[in-house]
């Protein structure tokens, strides 16, 4: 430290202690994780995957064990407070992951965690193009050559699975298998890869994965177990230490505010179909959006214009500081889209914390000519006006997402800066949660508040409120016992207004992640209410743009975190306060 620095000795002796600590826990995370670490930035274990076999798991139990150990031995007193939030979320983070190794969703039980690694392995390190393509190729290389291993020892490991995860196993392995089969040449065609042993690896990874795709069909299907509740206990532990809820914000909280927002919800969005048309409901109403889409000529600038028209609305309405973070709007690769369908492919992913920049490219259904006429039709339909400007500009590729991910490399949380990144299945620390779905979804009220949604698109938002109302309900339900995974998607189904597909697809996901369906709901609300206390506090000082750009400094952290410390009351160390999540949004709009 500088001679100057007023801190004092012992603090910055604390400090010293920490960070490095911190740094063994990223070099821990990274390598333990490699996958997670390409998606991050972190290009130093490209050629490596995880390490699914019984040994490879004991290790990296027995390593999470140490670190906390290490931690609990040093002092905390002297720490700022970003260092303050690092300790607490990193500790979690270590705890969590411990939590879930006993769970049915550890990776010796869950199947897709090796599916989805697997095929992401490879397809993540050609989602962008900064990196020098020779590395990648020679990292994709080394993990394609690695997967026989890799799988096989995920097989050793998984002795019995719900259902449902097995059969979406299965399909990311077919995925996969047709990913390595002709995506990859396509690949290697596009981008001039004339390296044989990298053919050659991509030929032995589709034979890996079918084989895989094969036993999960025929020995695992066979196995089955009904397990996929983590229970009250364990899903308590994911609220209070994962999203640093107050002690009262249990389980059975979160069901009852589920429940109170589903019932506002329910009568909001039958009140705006009645302004719209009163001989209609608004289930009518939402199934007319389909067919107000751009044409086949328009489509390809829809995504641009509409974000563009979001950006000046924003920024018409000092919303926040809107960041010089550029994005362009294209096609999935060709290499891509025979799996896609079948795999976590998300049309926008954050953009890695580390690594060389590039325009970031949201990625999205192909229309070529190509296409046949009925896919283009699909198409154009499933990326109607409400989906693109409710969906792809603000919730992910505009004021959402994509703003809040220029926000976190900068915060001073250096868990806060990388937490939020999407990985193989999931983001890279669960601590984010909150924050990443609850400002996006803040984002989209937002630009209903300002008047940016016209009536049918505001109406589809209220539904997602509804949406989001209904996932807090069937997290606690499912890993309480309350529901199966049948009662869960027929709730969705039945109560929500999904097809069945959809209903089915998502409580799956919500079985294989506890307490992350609930972070919408409870991350938007924390933040309508953040906001509300901080304008009644300052009255005609308030700025909405300077509220916005403050929350967004702090990272992906837990939102009760950031409300901890812009209200100033000195409690980031211990549960954060309870917030008042029982009005509703409306309110504050």
């Amino acid at each position: 430290m500088p001679e100057h620095d007023p801190i004092a000795p012992a603090a910055q002796t604390d400090r010293r202690r920490f960070d490095a600590w911190l740094d063994d826990f990223f070099a821990h995370y990274y390598a333990r994780r490699p996958v997670n670490a390409t998606f991050i930035g972190v290009h130093d274990h490209d050629h490596a995957l995880p390490d699914l076999s019984p040994d490879g798991l004991t290790e990296t139990v027995h390593q999470m064990r140490g670190l906390r150990a290490r931690l609990a031995a040093l002092p905390a007193e002297g720490l700022d407070e970003p260092r303050r939030h690092d300790r607490r979320l990193a500790d979690a983070f270590l705890e969590l992951q411990l939590l879930e190794a006993e769970l049915p969703q550890a990776p010796r039980s869950n199947p897709t965690v090796a599916t989805g690694e697997g095929v992401f392995s490879v397809l993540a390190l050609f989602l962008r193009d900064a990196e020098p393509l020779a590395d990648r190729v020679a990292a994709a290389t080394a993990r394609m050559e690695r997967l026989p291993a890799f799988l096989a020892a995920a097989r050793a490991t998984t002795h019995q699975a719900p259902p449902a995860w097995t059969e979406r196993a299965s399909r990311e392995a077919q995925a996969g298998a047709a990913y390595f089969a002709r995506g990859v040449p396509r690949l290697a065609a596009d981008r001039g890869i004339d390296d044989a042993r990298f053919l050659a690896a991509a030929e032995t990874a589709s034979a890996t994965f079918a084989e895989h795709a094969a036993w999960l069909e025929r020995d695992l299907l066979a196995r089955p177990t009904d397990a996929v509740a983590c229970g009250r206990d364990a899903f308590d532990r994911f609220l209070g230490r994962g999203h640093c809820l107050a002690a009262d914000q249990d389980a059975a909280w979160v069901e009852a505010s589920g429940w109170d927002a589903f019932e506002r919800a329910r009568d909001d969005l039958e009140r705006a179909a009645r302004a719209i048309d009163p001989t209609s409901t608004w289930p009518e109403l939402l199934a007319t959006l389909p067919d107000q889409h751009p044409s086949a000529e328009e489509y390809p600038g829809a995504f641009a214009a509409t974000w563009e028209a979001a950006r000046r609305a924003a920024l018409d309405h000092d919303l926040v500081t809107w960041p010089d973070f550029p994005i362009r709007y294209v096609s999935v690769p060709p290499s891509d889209r025979e799996a896609a369908a079948d795999l976590y492919y998300l049309p926008y992913r954050c953009p890695p914390l580390f690594g060389r920049p590039e325009v970031h490219r949201y990625l999205i259904a192909p229309l070529e000519p190509a296409v046949t006429e009925a896919e283009r039709e699909r198409v154009l339909r499933a990326n109607h006006d409400a989906a693109i400007t409710l969906n792809h500009v603000v919730h992910h590729g505009g004021l959402g997402h994509h703003v809040q991910n220029w926000h976190a490399p900068r915060a001073a949380s250096r868990l806060g800066q990388m937490a939020g990144v999407d990985c193989a299945a999931r983001i890279a620390c669960f601590s984010a949660g909150t924050l990443v779905e609850g400002w996006a979804c803040y984002a989209t009220d937002l630009m209903d508040e300002i008047g940016f949604l016209s009536p049918l698109t505001s109406l589809a938002e209220r539904q997602s409120r509804l949406r989001m109302a209904a996932r807090a309900i069937v997290d606690v339900r499912l890993h309480s016992g309350g529901f199966t995974l049948d009662e869960a998607a027929s709730f969705y189904e039945r109560e929500a207004g999904m097809p069945a597909a959809a209903a089915h697809a998502e409580a799956t996901k919500n079985s294989l992640f506890p307490g992350a369906a609930m972070m919408y709901l409870v991350g938007t609300q924390a933040i309508h209410d953040l906001r509300r206390r901080l304008a009644a506090r300052e009255g005609s000082a308030f700025s909405l743009r300077a509220f916005h750009d403050r929350f967004l400094g702090y990272g992906a952290i837990p939102v009760s975190l950031i409300a901890a410390a812009m209200l100033g009351d000195g409690s980031d160390d211990a549960r954060a306060p309870r917030l008042d999540h029982a009005r509703p949004i409306a309110d504050s709009l």
